[in-house]
């Protein structure tokens, strides 16, 4: 099988889905999960150096060469998988082991260190009952603490920006997310009028929780293997 081993930095991703043990229909949520790994693979492909795989029932990982594509791979995720609720953790750093290609299984290093930290965070979280849990957190090398710091800090303020959102507003929002072509062809495509996607963006703070995920983006797409 295709590998290859490097000492520069990578960008590891772990997701598992939350309360994954109480879904009713945790065998269709799977092999919808699957789906969702498989086009990312396909999609994403210069971008991903270890494919996304389910590494157990209810969690799946990911290795990139860089950054630029995280954030939009998350949110893919998300909306394909919607209403279930995932977290995802992300670490920055070297892998030193071997790289499978075909799968990201056996790797380690700090870059899986760190991104199994940030998952633990969040689970840590969601335990003290916080009223906005976060669904995202990265974790980078000690260098980089102010820039870690600063995009958790993003990611929280969007989470809480997602969580206020309606079901019309998220649906109006997403697909603007998707296809970002404009309001006409988002009302076109849900059979709603123009002024009623307007509504809905104002209302769901969209061109607000755009710039901060377009921004978030830029500054991980600094995140680049040599």
């Amino acid at each position: 099988m295709d590998h290859l081993e490097n000492r520069h930095s990578f960008a590891a991703v772990i997701g598992d889905i939350k309360d994954s043990r109480h879904l009713e229909n945790r065998k269709e949520v799977q092999d919808r999960l699957q789906r969702v790994m498989d086009r990312l693979n396909r999609k994403y492909k210069e971008d991903i150096v270890s494919k996304f795989l389910i590494t157990l029932g209810d969690e799946f990982q990911g290795l990139l060469c860089g950054g630029k594509n995280i954030l939009s791979m998350i949110n893919e995720i998300k909306m394909e998988m919607y209403p279930v609720r995932l977290r995802f953790g992300v670490g920055i750093g070297p892998i030193t082991t071997d790289i499978q290609t075909e799968m990201a299984l056996g790797a380690d290093g700090p870059g899986y260190y760190r991104a199994r930290e940030a998952i633990e965070v969040l689970k840590e979280r969601e335990k003290k009952n916080r009223s906005v849990p976060a669904d995202l957190c990265l974790k980078m090398d000690e260098t980089d603490r102010g820039k870690e710091v600063l995009l958790n800090t993003v990611f929280d303020l969007m989470y809480a920006v997602e969580s206020g959102w309606t079901a019309r507003q998220r649906e109006i929002i997403w697909d603007m997310l998707a296809y970002g072509d404009g309001q006409q062809n988002t009302a076109a495509r849900l059979s709603i009028s123009q002024p009623t996607v307007q509504k809905a963006l104002a209302a769901g703070s969209y061109y607000t929780y755009e710039n901060a995920l377009k921004n978030a983006a830029e500054i991980l797409g600094e995140i680049q293997y040599d």
